[in-house]
């Protein structure tokens, strides 16, 4: 990774976003932050991240932000969110993000999506389904425009969500069937390990902490070099 260029950081502002953040500072690697609003700015650029502002779903802002004069290399995108004007973030505001990091040349795209997207349907149960069956159709969209896109890829998909600090216990597997939970410091403790790891391109990893699954069948742990 050349010393000028930037990690491309989606989602920075709350969740699983902003615990990348926290990682990618520790690195230390120059980070640029795409920003919807000026809430988290000041926050951020404490942390000694750039910061532009822009909307993923609109393509202008997303290219503007990524095809500027300092070199991206890779992008790591954990949007998604409620509707605007019938379209969801969750697929068309992660396009915009993969179709800019196309024409910017990109080394490598990072999606963090959900448990419940393609093959890994057999691991949420129905009536969980049928609730996000809408946000988990347009990830799933996502996902495979990635997968399509030409681009080096690595989709990370967590369980369910929790908020309290990293346990340490956050692990990978290519096992669509299991489903559990996993701290969200976890997912981007993860998620860091996969951007410095060439066992991940082009690979869909489940993400879930080993003592929070919800059965004890037996699988195989996917292993970062």
């Amino acid at each position: 990774m050349s010393a000028e260029s930037y990690i491309f950081l989606a989602g920075a502002s709350r969740g699983v976003g902003r615990e990348i953040a926290k990682c990618l500072v520790e690195v230390p690697v120059k980070v640029k932050a795409l920003l919807r609003g000026e809430t988290s700015r000041d926050q951020l650029e404490s942390m000694g991240i750039k910061t532009v502002t822009g909307d993923a779903l609109n393509v202008g802002d997303v290219e503007k932000a990524m095809l500027g004069d300092e070199p991206v290399h890779a992008v790591i995108s954990t949007i998604g969110g409620l509707p605007k004007d019938g379209e969801r973030a969750d697929y068309l505001g992660n396009k915009n993000l993969i179709d800019a990091a196309v024409k910017a040349g990109v080394r490598k795209f990072i999606l963090v999506s959900s448990i419940g997207t393609g093959n890994s349907k057999v691991a949420v149960p129905p009536q969980a389904l049928q609730s996000l069956g809408a946000v988990l159709a347009e990830k799933e969209k996502a996902e495979e425009h990635l997968i399509n896109s030409g681009l080096t890829y690595t989709i990370v998909r967590p369980g369910g969500l929790k908020s309290e600090p990293a346990t340490g216990s956050g692990i990978l597997t290519e096992d669509c069937r299991i489903a559990g939970t996993i701290h969200r410091a976890d997912v981007a403790k993860l998620v860091w390990r996969c951007l410095f790891s060439e066992a991940a391109n082009n690979k869909v990893l489940s993400a879930l902490d080993r003592n929070m699954l919800y059965s004890q069948a037996a699988f195989e742990e996917f292993i970062l070099s």
